[in-house]
């Protein structure tokens, strides 16, 4: 049922947008969840109008009821002009006199009047009026005409259904984030005997690999001191290379075979991790919802694996971390700012185009990123560098990093369709796909035993406990200057430096925390600085990483010990395990 009765009179019904019956053309976006208290519904259209999303609720009473939409204007914020994320509420197929998201730059109850209803049952639509990115949280059917919902803080909280957390069931370990790091995780673990859940907000595995994001594989495995890992991060593997191609070359259902194969992982798609629960220095619970129902679990291990990218779960745990550019005194590192910072690496939002055989209109879009002859990017698709909000909170900033990608992915394409000097060259192209998950490449990492620098990799330290070759080069990006000078605080895109390095084992110590007991990590939230992170983050390498963790998690729980008593007392066993290495062969 997508609504719910309040509790407090008068009669009023609460709808989670998510929880729609029927979605139409409308996209669940989950990003935001810990800001917003839920994901919401966007009419991810790329300039065409979307299906109708519809469901039914229960009206408790007959009478008037005042309609509420949780919304916002999400160009308002650069004080655009226009408003492109319009649409209507229909309420029994009669739409309310309101357009909704045409006001407000911060997500708010906008007000849609009066309608009266009979009880029972009623009919809801959300309609689409643009296909630019409108957004409905949530709606409010309230009986009493002069009642204002709040639009943040504890007072929205109590109106969202509250659910009590019903167990999920006691596991292993119990991996978050199922990018290519965590599904690697659960997949070795699971096939070292442990039983494993693994939690994934969305509804397809691989993080920045999956159709949502479109990034392919980087980095090599298979490499010395260990050559058998990589073996599953090949069972993962689509073998397609190219960023921003059709969905099919990333192979969602070959990931989701491989993972629903082994009988000790349960899977939790759709289901974002939001809290945990600690005793002593030790992670007791996790606790997610569903992205849909708003239903809470509640999952309880030994043992935990943050493979979030974020860190989301270690923050909340109150593991130590680094966010942005250490100085350059901190630990010597040639190529750190003199003094330190919030700069990162940032979002990518990615786009391509096809040609339709015949031409195709785009809208003018007033309110998005403004282009000239002498700005405009000349492109018929968008890679990695066309990147966002490196000198933002990736986390608490986020929506509005996506959004600005968006804004310079509309605006250039619209300026290319409608007025540029060669517009011609670009009449039978159509926008084919725009990514409205962003790829992030940093945000927060978690320190461990072991951080490490870029010493360690030009000189090719050697660690007792080398792990995970890493094959990339130190890989950092920043805003690219021509862009800058022409978009002064508003880049969009990006440059790469290389620092040419040999290939360089990263330690095991690296992938656990220093001061949560029992919590593993594994991707690009491991304990680096921002420099080594350039070698460290792609997708091979972090997905050898989650093999070693589901080893080391086996270690775990055969000799009752932490990640750090793996590294203590049984590296002789971790090392005899990744010689085994974790594919279907070595079963």
């Amino acid at each position: 049922m997508a609504a719910f009765s309040l509790a407090a009179a008068p009669p009023a019904v609460f709808v989670e947008a998510e929880s729609f019956e029927f979605l139409g053309g409308w996209a669940v976006d989950q990003q935001f969840m810990e800001q917003m208290g839920s994901a919401y519904l966007l009419a991810h259209g790329m300039g065409t109008p979307v299906a109708d999303a519809r469901t039914t609720v229960q009206a408790p009473q007959t009478g008037a009821y005042r309609v509420w939409v949780r919304t916002r204007d999400w160009v308002a914020p650069w004080k655009a002009p226009g408003a492109p994320g319009k649409f209507q509420l229909l309420v029994n197929g009669q739409p309310l006199k309101t357009v909704f998201g045409t006001e407000g730059a911060k997500w708010h109850w906008q007000d849609g009047g009066t309608v009266k209803l009979e009880s029972g049952k009623v009919a809801l639509a959300l309609h689409d009026q643009t296909g630019f990115e409108g957004r409905c949280d949530a709606i409010l059917l309230t009986r009493d005409l002069n009642f204002r919902p709040p639009d943040v803080g504890p007072g929205l909280a109590a109106l969202r259904p509250s659910h009590r957390p019903r167990s999920a069931g006691e596991f292993d370990l119990v991996v978050v984030g199922g990018g290519m790091a965590g599904t690697a995780a659960a997949i070795s673990a699971a096939r070292h005997g442990l039983k494993v859940a693994l939690i994934q907000d969305r509804p397809v595995l691989g993080g920045n690999n999956s159709s949502d994001v479109r990034v392919h594989l980087g980095g090599n495995i298979h490499l010395p001191p260990y050559p058998a890992l990589g073996a599953v991060v090949a069972e993962l593997d689509s073998g397609h290379q190219g960023n921003a191609q059709p969905a099919a070359r990333y192979d969602d259902e070959k990931k989701l075979g491989v993972v629903k194969a082994e009988k000790n992982i349960r899977l939790f798609l759709n289901t974002r991790a939001f809290g945990v629960e600690k005793s002593g220095h030790r992670i007791a619970a996790v606790v997610a919802r569903d992205v849909f129902s708003g239903e809470e679990l509640r999952y309880t291990a030994p043992l935990f694996a943050d493979c979030t990218g974020d860190g989301t779960i270690g923050y909340l745990a109150g593991a130590d971390y680094h966010y942005g550019r250490e100085a350059r005194s901190e630990f010597g590192e040639p190529t750190a700012p003199e003094t330190a910072d919030k700069l990162v690496m940032g979002t990518s939002v990615m786009w391509y185009s096809e040609d339709a055989g015949q031409p195709v209109a785009f809208p003018e879009t007033p309110w998005a990123l403004a282009f000239n002859d002498q700005t405009v990017q000349n492109a018929d698709h968008g890679d990695w560098n066309w990147e966002t909000g490196l000198d933002k909170d990736q986390i608490g900033e986020f929506e509005s990093i996506r959004d600005h990608g968006m804004r310079a992915v509309y605006g250039n394409w619209s300026f290319q369709k409608n007025r540029a000097r060669n517009k011609e060259k670009y009449a039978n192209l159509r926008l084919a796909w725009v990514a409205y998950v962003g790829g992030k490449r940093e945000s927060r990492r978690l320190l461990g035993d072991v951080i490490l620098k870029e010493q360690d990799i030009l000189e090719k330290r050697e660690f007792p406990d080398a792990a995970v070759t890493a094959t990339w080069s130190i890989d950092l990006h920043y805003p690219d200057p021509k862009n800058s000078e022409q978009f002064p605080g508003q880049e969009f895109r990006t440059i790469a430096k290389f620092g040419k390095k040999e290939p360089f084992a990263v330690p095991y110590r690296c992938f656990y925390s220093r001061n949560v007991e029992n919590l593993f990590m594994a991707g690009r939230n491991i304990s680096v600085t921002h420099v080594a992170l350039g070698t460290v983050r792609v997708q091979r390498t972090t997905g050898m990483m989650g093999e070693v963790v589901g080893m080391a998690a086996s270690l775990c729980k055969k000799h009752a010990t932490t990640p750090r008593g793996v590294y203590a007392q049984h590296l002789p066993d971790l090392k005899a395990l990744m010689t085994q290495g974790a594919g279907k062969r070595t079963r």
